[in-house]
């Protein structure tokens, strides 16, 4: 009788422990709830939030990204030219110092994770600036800035131009911040290609 007790206090235990761990997060094979375009040649890449390489910031949910194709070539006209998405829960207040906070531990950390091959005297500390614009079409907020960074593909300076779009959706506790990025001068025709991106993007899939 003692040891079948014990069995069911272990059996019990582990019940319990499984249903705390979570499943690892699989970013290929992740069902978004919403839909984001993905344009001919372009890529996708999804992980979870807080993000590995920026766990100050405190937010929780999915990163979806998407590249252009010319985003890694320095001599196309896409070069760093992408956007990504923050699918997050709970209703986030976003406003200019909070996107420079947060998008300066953004770059921060992602260029310690990809650019540990370049010497100390070619990094630059990352500097963001950020202002409210007008609104664009089912935003509750729209902002304009800069990012100057070191480029950890080139090694070199760059300042990449920077739309940011919030939205909530009807119904849902979630908050949607989309990030188009380009060093193209918004000008550029690679921007309509950044703002069909998030034109296209519907809250739920149909």
């Amino acid at each position: 009788m003692k040891t079948f007790a014990i069995l069911l206090l272990l059996g019990y235990s582990v019940a319990i422990y499984g249903q705390e761990i979570q499943p690892e997060f699989d970013g290929h094979t992740w069902e978004a709830p919403y839909s984001l375009p993905t344009p001919e040649g372009w890529a996708i890449e999804r992980f979870s939030i807080p993000i590995s390489f920026a766990p100050q910031i405190l937010y929780t949910g999915i990163e979806d990204i998407r590249f252009s194709p010319g985003w890694s070539k320095a001599t196309s006209d896409e070069y760093w030219t992408y956007g990504f998405l923050w699918y997050l829960e709970g209703e986030v207040n976003v406003d200019s110092e909070i996107l420079n906070s947060n998008l300066k531990a953004y770059y921060t950390g992602l260029i310690a994770a990809n650019g540990s091959k370049i010497p100390v005297e070619k990094i630059i500390p990352v500097a963001t600036s950020f202002r409210e614009a007008r609104k664009d079409t089912g935003d509750i907020k729209t902002y304009f800035g800069t990012i100057t960074m070191t480029d950890y593909m080139q090694q070199k300076p760059i300042v990449l131009n920077c739309k940011v779009h919030v939205k909530s959706c009807l119904g849902e506790k979630r908050t949607f911040i989309f990030y188009e990025l380009s060093p193209k001068p918004l000008s550029h025709p690679v921007w309509l290609s950044l703002d069909k991106l998030w034109s296209e993007f519907t809250c739920r899939k149909t």
